[in-house]
Parts: C-alpha cells; sequence; structure tokens
C-alpha cells in the first residue's frame, strides 16, 4: 500500500481509504459478516484510513467498523462525521460526539469532520454555535485529533470557509467529470496551498465512471496505448495529483476490493502522461454529452414524503441516454408503479414541495429533473395493464387464481 501525507497533520494515510456509507447486504440487511470480512481484507492490505458518519445506515455503519477495527485501533485512523442540521447548542455537539465514541467502541476519532457544509453560512451557524471551542475542547482531552469538514457546495463559498479556522483537513467530491464542480482542481489546489490535508470523495462518481459505461466512452478508453480498466483510469486520474492525500471508494464487492488495492499499491502522483489526460479529457467530454442529470446516487435527498424514488428516478434517465437502453422506459413504468412489489414510486407523486433540494449535495433543481424524467421515461399505454396485474396481485394474494 501507498501511503501519504494529510497536509499539516504529518499523518501517513493510505493512498486508498474506504468510504463506509454502503455495506453488501443480504436479503434488504446489512451483511455484517461479509461485511466484517472485507474491512478485515482492506487492512490487512494496508488501508488504515477508514470513513464513515453518524447518519450513515441509521448508526450501523459506525458501529460494524468499530468492531472490525476493535482489536488494531492503534493501526488505523478513524474519520467520522457530526451533522450540523442536528446541531442546535454547544451541549448537542457534546451529545453527538459522545454518541459517535460509543457507536464505534472507542475513546477517540482521529478525523472528525463537519458533514456536507455547503455555504460559507453554514460554517457560521456552527461558530455561532460555539463549535471551534467545542473542536479545542475535544481535542484536549483526546477525543479527537484533528478538525476538517466535507463540503458539497460553490468553490468561493468554499474558500472562505477554508480561510476562517485552522482546519487540519477538507472532503471534497472530486473526480474527472467533476473538475470544475465544487471545489474542483481550484479548490483542491487552494486548500493545500493553505497546508490543509484533502480526503477525496466520488471518485468513480457513484459508480457513474466504471461497469457498465457508454459504447461511445469504452470505446475511447479501449483504443489507448495505456491499457487499463475504467477503474484505473478514474482513480489514477485523482491519485495523479499530489495534493491528494487519500482517495475514498464505497468498497463492497470484494472483486472491486482486490482491484482497488492493487490500483492504490502501484499508485503515484505525476504518474499520468499528456497522452493519458488527452484520453481521459475525450472521455469526460463523451459522458458530459450523454449525461442528463448530475446525480451520484447519495441519497441525501431521500426518504421523499410522498414516496418517490429519486435517485432510482435519476438513474434510470441517464441510463436511457448513457447506454441507450430501451428496457429503461418499461422499467420505469412498471417498477416505480409498484408492480414488483411495495408502494408507487414514479416521479408522478412529486408535489413540488422541495423538500428533497434542500439537502441534495450537487445543488440539482430535483423537481425539474423530476418532471423531465417522468416525461421522457413514462409510457402511458402500459399503466391500464400494470393496474390490472397489481389488483390481480392483490386479490389473490400472489396465488393462482382457481
Amino acid at each position: 500500500m501507498k501511503y501519504r501525507t494529510m497536509g499539516r497533520t504529518g499523518v501517513e494515510v493510505s493512498a486508498l481509504g474506504y468510504g463506509c456509507m454502503r455495506y453488501p447486504k443480504n436479503g434488504g440487511r446489512i451483511d455484517e459478516k461479509r461485511t466484517l470480512a472485507q474491512l478485515s481484507t482492506a487492512m490487512d492490505a494496508g488501508v488504515n484510513y477508514f470513513d464513515t458518519a453518524y447518519i450513515y445506515l441509521g448508526g450501523q455503519s459506525e458501529a460494524i467498523l468499530g468492531k472490525a477495527i476493535a482489536e488494531r485501533r492503534d493501526s488505523v485512523f478513524v474519520a467520522d462525521k457530526i451533522p450540523p442540521y442536528l446541531v442546535f447548542s454547544r451541549k448537542d455537539m457534546d451529545k453527538l460526539l459522545a454518541a459517535m465514541l460509543k457507536r464505534l467502541g472507542t475513546d477517540r476519532i482521529d478525523f472528525l469532520l463537519a458533514h456536507a457544509l455547503n455555504d460559507f453560512q453554514s460554517w457560521e451557524r456552527l461558530a455561532s454555535l460555539g463549535y471551534a471551542e467545542f473542536l479545542a475542547d475535544a481535542k484536549r482531552s483526546g477525543k479527537i485529533r484533528f478538525a476538517g469538514f466535507s463540503w458539497h457546495g460553490a468553490l468561493g463559498e468554499f474558500k472562505k470557509t477554508v480561510d476562517a479556522y485552522p482546519w487540519d483537513f477538507c472532503q471534497i467530491q472530486y473526480n474527472y467529470l467533476d473538475e470544475r464542480f465544487q471545489a474542483g482542481t481550484e479548490g483542491l489546489e487552494y486548500a493545500a496551498a493553505a497546508g490543509l490535508g484533502v480526503t477525496v470523495m466520488e471518485p468513480l462518481r457513484g459508480g457513474s465512471l466504471v461497469g457498465k459505461m457508454p459504447k461511445s466512452a469504452e470505446a475511447i478508453m479501449k483504443g489507448a496505448a495505456s491499457k487499463r480498466s475504467p477503474a484505473d483510469w478514474a482513480l489514477n486520474w485523482v491519485w495523479d495529483r499530489s495534493e491528494v492525500s487519500t482517495v475514498l471508494s464505497g468498497l463492497n464487492e470484494e472483486a472491486h476490493i482486490r482491484e482497488n488495492l492493487a490500483l492504490a499499491d502501484a499508485s503515484a502522483s505525476g504518474s499520468f502522461t499528456e497522452a493519458d489526460k488527452a484520453l481521459v479529457g475525450r472521455v469526460r467530454d463523451e459522458y458530459r454529452s450523454l449525461l442528463k442529470v448530475g446525480c451520484t446516487g447519495c441519497a441525501y435527498c431521500m426518504p421523499c414524503p410522498y414516496g418517490v424514488d429519486i435517485p432510482n428516478v435519476f438513474a434510470m434517465r441517464n441510463g436511457l441516454h448513457l447506454f441507450a437502453s430501451r428496457h429503461m422506459r418499461f422499467q420505469y413504468t412498471a417498477f416505480t408503479a409498484g408492480l414488483g412489489g411495495g408502494t408507487p414510486s414514479s416521479a408522478a407523486s412529486c408535489v413540488g414541495c422541495g423538500a428533497c433540494e434542500k439537502r441534495c449535495p450537487q445543488g440539482l433543481e430535483i423537481r425539474r429533473h423530476l418532471a423531465e424524467s417522468h416525461k421522457e421515461l413514462s409510457i402511458p399505454a402500459l399503466k391500464p395493464a400494470i393496474g390490472l396485474m397489481r389488483l390481480a396481485a392483490k386479490t389473490f394474494g400472489g396465488r393462482r387464481p382457481t
């Protein structure tokens, strides 16, 4: 495993960090045994930076991570995030930190982040409630080692936030599609110049830069002189930047873990040639020409009070355009109508309340995109047949009529 310095902290963190927002599931529930095995595999390979948050998986992310690191606590770093929207007083900060430590089963959090700041006012609000004093006290008591924040806002506001407090590190979204989005390359350079370590999230943009890529983008990569997998291109594009301290990847498939570990072991800043950069630029342009909604599938917009499965709707719309999949319209019309069980979740249920937009870290105009997605994806002629099938399923309870 390669290691990099986390800014002014001087701490050496693994080039690959383990994102704990999503764990593997079995029957709709977290597969704890498999999760613990995966976490152990990563630690055995030298991964020492594990990123979780108070809100991830309803607290189960922290609890399972705590079990995984119990016997190796001194050889790993835990990054955890405190949710500002649950903070209304200094007392709330202390209570949240205590709950996080209890879930993790540890006496300290190495890297504590203010979670998902999206403008300078977010920091000003926390500061007005005594957050700087809270951090100072937590450091003195040994409950935290380093203070940072994760960012989902504009570049100008990011710079102001970097300058407002002597942060140790920050976390930004960064990948070859988002070099000018949110903090972007300029923000990365600005934070690093200020002495902050920089953790990168969404290097694969929610998986949209790997897996079933658009055929046109895949063809560009296959024609390159450097033979790399899509994950190799995407991750090493980020690792190529010396300002990056660690790159978080959501590792919940064994094959992905093996590949990511191998790539991290061979990673190095400044390794991309001009030809490599030009190749990624061509792939980026191809994606941008096809992508309709800049959703990463983080699900911060959920749950929708009216039952709309927002990330799924957007994934289907992007799939329709990225992969020219004719089945997307049928899947959307049938399954978001509840044909596969459960309640209807199509964009048609949106009443325009806007609650989702307040929570979206990408700043998407979700209501507009939902309306456009429904118009593109729905097949009105199927609705009567779907209604009859749902009625039959309800009437006969899954039994064949006699």
